[in-house]
């Protein structure tokens, strides 16, 4: 009886021990695919706040604040992606747009009504693209 008792435990000892595992290992598992979907929706943001800085610029004689708030929009979503990763791809990418965005405001404090986009929406395809599981 000792032996089988033994036996038992040393089972019940395995499965417990594989359950700990399993669960770290969803876990972790989960954490990637949640930190992947927040990369996600904040690339999507941005490419969203891309599309309102093109028609701000487009609209700039008519409101010139909200080509500033566009902008200062793309700047909060790679503040929110930047807090979520830890993807050096991701950083890179966040790095370009921001650059980019930087380049657009200066060009516009510069006086350039019509200033370059196309950095910002490659640098913003680039993010989408790293994003994207």
């Amino acid at each position: 009886m000792g032996a089988s008792r033994r036996r038992r435990s040393r089972i019940t000892v395995v499965a417990a021990v594989a359950a700990v595992g399993l669960t770290v290992g969803l876990t972790t598992g989960c954490d990637a695919v949640s930190k992947a979907l927040d990369c996600v929706q904040t690339a999507e943001a941005v490419a969203d706040s891309v599309t309102d800085l093109q028609q701000a610029v487009e609209n700039a004689s008519d409101n010139p604040l909200q080509v500033d708030e566009s902008l200062d929009a793309i700047d909060e979503n790679l503040r929110e992606v930047t807090d979520k990763t830890d993807n050096t791809d991701v950083s890179k990418a966040v790095d370009d747009l921001a650059k980019a965005v930087d380049n657009v405001r200066t060009a516009i404090k510069n006086g350039d009504e019509t200033p370059d986009l196309s950095p910002v929406t490659d640098a913003a395809g680039e993010l989408t693209k790293v994003c994207t599981p």
